[in-house]
């Protein structure tokens, strides 16, 4: 593939592999192409590791990771739970109903306890855009974003670019097509910033509702265009990234009824047939029958279990890379 990193090392656990220029994972607006190449490379590395007999390394031997959920979450946090184990960490997982929150404590107490606690690396999940952010001024331990409101969920899209790249030669010139809720999806906003990195153009398409006025702008380049017409968003489409309409985060009205949503944006078997070349991708939780239709989601196209499988390598990879920084170096 044409967009990996050159690198002599076969495995991720030797020393010798180049660092991350950044502390935390935040988001991946601020990182470069060669970063993104990077953590690429080192999952591939570490899904070959997973394909052993033995699957765990003493990678993160006397590494404390601690998952803080105060979201729901179950391929995210079983995903990172497996790739902390792999790594060989020692792992909290901390259950909002059962803690302390529910009695009123704040975000910022919760991890300052924690980090008394003396532990490494936290991955934080939250409803709040730019939580993860506000833990890096509180706590001295790594964080790693694993999803902040509507904002960004940079693992997500690490491990949808490691898929593409298991398909295409290269993200230069690609076009990648990403349907559905834009408005309130992290997942769009990670795929945006790390697809234009590594040189994709990509198309945003969905009801004007859904579509936040001016987002093609978030890049420079010229690489984002908005669409509200399917057929538009998957001609000369070459990967097509379906998003879960989250009813959770909506408010009522935002388009008439889910039935007309599938007609006007939902890619159905037809829609394969006319472009036989297109891969289709989800993040999941899948809607059947609303953004995919049923025979789509089961369909040799659809790689969306393949994304699931890729989440561990890729997770194993953002530990391994961040945990190797010595405090305080790079930039949040």
């Amino acid at each position: 593939m044409a967009d990996t990193l050159d690198t002599a090392h076969t495995d991720p656990t030797e020393p010798g592999l180049p660092a991350l220029q950044h502390r935390h994972l935040l988001g991946l607006a601020t990182y470069s192409a060669a970063e993104i190449r990077l953590i690429l490379e080192t999952a591939r590395q570490f899904r070959d590791v997973l394909g052993r007999r033995i699957k765990r390394v003493p990678t993160l031997r006397g590494i404390t990771v601690v998952n803080l959920f105060f979201e729901p979450s179950t391929r995210t946090r079983i995903s990172f739970e497996l790739a902390e184990k792999r790594l060989s960490a020692d792992t909290v997982n901390f259950s909002v109903s059962t803690s302390s929150v529910s009695k009123g404590e704040t975000l910022k107490d919760t991890a300052r306890n924690i980090e008394a606690m003396k532990i490494d690396m936290v991955v934080v999940r939250h409803k709040s855009p730019g939580a993860p952010h506000f833990l890096t001024q509180c706590v001295d331990a790594v964080i790693i974003n694993a999803g902040d409101g509507a904002h960004e969920h940079p693992t997500q899209a690490l491990l949808d670019l490691l898929t593409i790249a298991d398909l295409k030669p290269s993200f230069e010139g690609l076009n990648v097509s990403i349907i559905g809720d834009i408005t309130h999806s992290r997942v769009a906003r990670s795929n945006l910033y790390a697809l234009t990195a590594l040189g994709a153009h990509v198309t945003l398409c969905g009801p004007r509702t859904l579509i936040p006025y001016g987002i093609e702008e978030m890049v420079e380049g010229g690489r984002v265009r908005v669409t509200h017409r399917l057929e538009e968003a998957l001609e000369g489409c070459d990967v097509a990234m379906a998003l879960r309409i989250q009813l959770e985060r909506q408010e009522a009205g935002l388009f008439p009824s889910l039935r007309e949503y599938h007609e006007r944006f939902g890619i159905r078997l037809e829609h394969l047939e006319q472009h036989p070349d297109l891969i289709i991708m989800h993040p999941g939780p899948v809607n059947r029958g609303v953004e995919l239709a049923s025979e789509v989601v089961d369909h040799e196209r659809a790689v969306i279990l393949d994304q699931v499988t890729n989440g561990v390598a890729v997770r194993m990879a953002v530990l391994y890379l961040l945990a190797g920084l010595p405090d305080g170096e790079g930039a949040g």
